[in-house]
């Protein structure tokens, strides 16, 4: 075989292997409810989680703020006075949202008969 024609036979079986692996990946069963709950709690955990980094970094630059004012009102050195930002708010401690039962599916009448 020439170089040319096994690189075209290494091209064909590439694209067979990933055609194989796209259909595969299409027929992946939908995630059941206790699956979806988890990644819901997931998320809602990684969000309270940006919310606490969100406010450590605002305490940690007005802590940081105020060094630097304090240390340039020592060295008698005329600064611009601080520019007026929202205080920090504090997210709480982590809730784990409650687990609602999923209602069960209640039987459906049959229509009256005449």
């Amino acid at each position: 075989m020439t170089p040319k024609s096994l690189a075209a036979v290494a091209l064909v079986a590439l694209l067979a292997t990933l055609l194989a692996a796209t259909t595969a990946l299409g027929k992946l069963p939908p995630p059941s409810e206790e699956a979806r709950a988890q990644a819901a709690a997931a998320a809602a955990k990684a969000e309270w989680s940006k919310r606490v980094a969100a406010y450590e970094l605002c305490r940690e630059q007005d802590r940081v703020a105020a060094a630097y004012f304090a240390h340039a009102r020592q060295e008698h050195k005329a600064v611009k006075p601080a520019v007026a930002t929202p205080p920090c708010v504090s997210p709480g401690p982590y809730v784990a949202q409650a687990k609602t039962p999923s209602p069960s599916p209640s039987p459906t009448p049959a229509p009256a008969k005449k």
